[in-house]
């Protein structure tokens, strides 16, 4: 409560500054303003910097963050989005389509919440359905044909729970896809950019490298839910979050994650293409350290500069 109160206050002074600078003359000195104007900003990097898990939930959940296709135009270029799973139809709440990266030819997929609410009901909230991991394994397994790095952006709140796509094998759509990524013989690098909502994230988020922006959340349950079972009481969301070490910090201290991703100042909703700028090289340097380490394991073999998993180096000829 006292950092939601913190942040309005912020939010307060930024905009009464702002209402300054327009009723000031074009005459008047802008040196106050300017001294205001650098003093808000660093309330607010020490706002942002102490942030709890629960407040970091709500960022990872805000509706202006980055979504795959966001990414994909700020990052990728020469896109074609590919659909359907070839055995049921098409699941918008995934995206997939091959890309350039760099000028290299890979894969791009990851969910798509939809801006506005007419979005957002056309692709489920971002909650894939067993059609939409059908299609994801399908196009990483066309990857994995004509050797293609693999780029999966996450942001869910988890797999979607409805009756129909029970009927349709959502547990086993999940976990083929379990089992299917960790075999792939072609790079995965996985960034979560907003939620990483239980199993439905983890359906496509088996990779050689797992990264994730500084505000995003990983978990096995939503804070609500854990509140709910533990406490019978989802107003203890806060609480639980907290206890499951759910923000990207915790994750790269127990290992889970492999690189934090900073934000622009104020969170990755305030500026995409800032986002896009401080992600690029991380995700540059994730394929490249796999480029490498697939030269140095196999430096005989004539496709030794075509990029390939760590599992797939130890299923080799194991040359070291």
């Amino acid at each position: 409560m006292e950092q939601g109160r913190r942040a309005r206050e912020i939010e307060e002074l930024e905009r009464e500054v702002q209402d300054l600078r327009r009723l000031s003359s074009p005459g008047t000195s802008q040196t106050e303003l300017e001294r205001l104007q650098q003093q808000i900003g660093e309330l607010r990097r020490e706002f942002y910097t102490h942030l709890g898990a629960w407040q970091r939930t709500q960022l990872a959940r805000h509706p202006q963050r980055p979504y795959t296709l966001d990414l994909v135009r700020l990052l990728f270029t020469d896109f074609t989005e590919l659909h359907g799973d070839r055995f049921f139809g098409d699941d918008p709440a995934i995206v997939a389509g091959f890309a350039r990266f760099h000028s290299r030819p890979v894969l791009v997929l990851g969910h798509q919440k939809g801006r506005d609410t007419k979005q957002r009901l056309a692709r489920n909230f971002g909650q894939a359905k067993p059609e939409g991991y059908r299609k994801s394994l399908r196009m990483m397994n066309l990857a994995a044909k004509f050797a293609r790095p693999i780029f999966v952006f996450v942001d869910t709140p988890g797999a979607y729970p409805g009756i129909d796509a029970e009927e349709r094998g959502q547990a086993e759509a999940i976990a083929r896809n379990l089992r299917e990524m960790s075999r792939l013989p072609v790079p995965v690098v996985v960034t979560i950019t907003g939620e990483g909502g239980s199993g439905g994230a983890l359906a496509i988020a088996v990779g050689d490298r797992i990264n994730i922006l500084e505000n995003a959340i990983y978990s096995v349950i939503s804070p609500e839910g854990c509140a709910s079972i533990l406490w019978r009481d989802a107003c203890k969301a806060e609480t639980a979050a907290q206890a499951l070490r759910i923000t990207a910090s915790d994750l790269s201290e127990l290992g889970i994650v492999d690189e934090v991703v900073a934000e622009p100042q104020g969170g990755a909703h305030v500026d995409h293409e800032a986002t896009a700028r401080l992600l690029d090289p991380v995700l540059v340097r994730s394929l490249d350290g796999l480029t490498s380490l697939a030269q140095r394991s196999n430096p005989d073999r004539p496709d030794a500069t075509l990029p390939v998993t760590t599992a797939a180096i130890r299923a080799g000829d194991g040359k070291q």
